[in-house]
């Protein structure tokens, strides 16, 4: 039987086509900036998201710990949703790479303002420690698959810009806000400092994201890029396919948010079944002893994800993600095999 694996986005494989063009790469030594096409797919990366430079890492967590250590000196402060994935999935980077602590903010569905962000500022004094950058996730995995309105987002690019703090939006699902709003990335990203955009969900890649930046940081990235263990050799190998997905895969994303939205109308439709809210690809529901949902889906050959977070007192919320990887077909048999599990 073979696994339909909506447990993430990151399950994606590959396609021939995109390892064919990884095979094809033209390579050099890119420790010592001479592979042409990791060079061709930064420049590309970087006007694409209207930054001055970009450096291409082996996964979102590196391009956004990379990030916050060049905002944020040691005892400083960064502003992020208590459900960040800075805060909860990056081993607790923050404080071993930039040496900072988090102010989290506690708001609904991963967004926050202006107003949010001005009252979490710290004065200046000295028991206090520096707020230095503000982190905007996009879309917001654990809110939701939220994806921010421009005119929030323009607000809190606008105070940061005010009070002198630095924004980094950690785009590991950028693309898929794009498409939601139907903007250009760069739009989304205008006012931000620094942006990562990661290859491995949406657009399909086996690994890597790209942190762009204004050129005046791009020479501390890249320095902690190689004390991180980030430098590679032949790396055109990998953003080739990046460089492909980039030209073949954007135009597919959709189709994972109207699969999404399916999704969640069925579940809906199921007794018992809580749904939240569907704005990209993430379905996030709860479901009443969902122990034994998962083992009963998983045994029809479909894997989902639990979130840790209990929704109230034998529900746990789950989450679906929806990718390249799931045709229609596949969506087809996730909801019979949820209808089979909720009927237990």
């Amino acid at each position: 039987m073979a696994l339909i694996d909506l447990g993430s986005d990151t399950a994606t494989r590959p396609s021939a086509a995109m390892l064919l063009a990884m095979s094809r790469a033209e390579v050099g030594d890119e420790q010592k900036g001479e592979d042409p096409t990791t060079l061709a797919l930064e420049e590309r990366v970087a006007t694409l998201l209207g930054k001055e430079r970009a450096l291409f890492v082996p996964s979102a967590t590196m391009a956004n710990q990379i990030a916050l250590a060049v905002h944020v000196e040691s005892g400083g402060e960064v502003i992020a949703h208590r459900t960040a994935h800075v805060v909860h999935y990056e081993g607790g980077g923050t404080s071993l790479i930039a040496r900072a602590q988090a102010y989290l903010l506690d708001t609904p569905r991963g967004l926050f303002s202006a107003d949010d962000v001005e009252a979490a500022i710290r004065a200046d004094d000295p028991h206090h420690p520096r707020s230095r950058c503000v982190v905007v996730e996009n879309t917001s995995n654990a809110g939701g698959g939220t994806v921010w309105p421009l005119d929030l987002l323009d607000g809190v690019y606008d105070l940061c810009a005010r009070r002198g703090l630095a924004v980094h939006v950690d785009g590991a699902r950028l693309w898929n806000a794009q498409v939601a709003l139907g903007v250009p990335a760069a739009r989304l990203v205008a006012g931000a400092t620094t942006v990562q955009v990661c290859f491995s969900k949406a657009l399909g890649c086996p690994f890597g994201a790209v942190l762009a930046m204004p050129a005046a940081l791009w020479p501390r990235a890249r320095r902690l890029k190689q004390a991180l263990g980030g430098a590679l050799r032949q790396s055109g190998v990998i953003t080739a396919g990046l460089s492909y997905a980039l030209d073949h895969h954007l135009d597919d994303v959709g189709a994972d948010h109207r699969r999404a939205r399916r999704l969640a109308e069925a579940l809906g439709a199921m007794a018992g079944v809580d749904v939240e809210p569907v704005e990209s690809n993430l379905v996030f529901f709860s479901v009443p002893r969902p122990e034994v949902f998962l083992a009963a889906i998983a045994a029809r050959g479909v894997r989902m994800g639990s979130v840790a977070r209990t929704v109230s007192p034998g529900r746990q919320r789950l989450r679906a993600c929806l990718h390249r990887d799931i045709d229609d077909a596949a969506l087809d048999a996730a909801i019979t095999a949820a209808h089979a599990a909720v009927a237990l």
